[in-house]
C-alpha cells in the first residue's frame, strides 16, 4: 500500500502535531501519519490526497483552490531539489529517517518554505520547526 500525497503536504507532514481544521480532519491525518510510520511509501500525487479526505465534503473545498495548486508546485519543486530529480504525479517516495531529518533542516532553515506562503498554518509550523519538532508525530527509526 502507499499512502497518497500532494507535494506540499511533503511539507505538512513535517510539523503535524495533531491539530487540523476539525476533528474528523486531525483523525484522518493520525491515521495517515501511523501509515506513514508504518513503513508505507508515498505516492505523489495530483489534486485531494489521503490528508484532504475529510474537507472534500464541505462546500468550496480549499484543497480545490488555486492557491493550494500552486503550493503543490512550489513544494514539488523545492523537495525535487532535495531529492536531487524532479519531482512529479506518479513518483513514489520511499521515506527514511534521514530524508525526514534533510526535509526538516531545509523547511527549518527556509529552503522549502515559499511553499507555504499563504498558508493559514505557516506561524504554527514555524514554532513547531523552531522548537526541533518535538512534538511531532512523524517518527521514524
Amino acid at each position: 500500500m502507499t499512502v497518497k500525497l500532494r507535494a506540499h503536504h511533503l511539507l505538512c507532514m513535517l510539523t503535524y502535531v495533531g491539530k487540523g481544521y476539525s476533528p474528523a480532519f486531525t483523525d484522518n491525518y493520525d491515521k495517515v501519519i501511523a501509515r506513514l510510520v508504518a513503513g508505507e511509501d508515498i505516492l505523489i500525487q495530483e489534486g485531494p490526497d489521503d490528508i484532504c479526505q475529510p474537507l472534500l465534503t464541505t462546500s468550496e473545498p480549499h484543497c480545490l483552490r488555486d492557491s493550494v495548486i500552486e503550493r503543490d508546485a512550489t513544494a514539488a519543486q523545492h523537495v525535487g531539489e532535495l531529492l536531487g530529480r524532479s519531482l512529479q504525479a506518479g513518483d513514489v517516495i520511499n521515506l527514511d529517517s534521514a530524508m525526514i531529518e534533510q526535509f526538516r533542516n531545509a523547511f527549518l532553515q527556509g529552503t522549502t518554505r515559499s511553499a507555504c506562503t499563504g498558508c493559514e498554518w505557516f506561524d504554527l509550523c514555524s514554532t513547531i520547526s523552531k522548537a526541533g519538532y518535538a512534538e511531532t508525530k512523524l517518527r521514524r527509526a
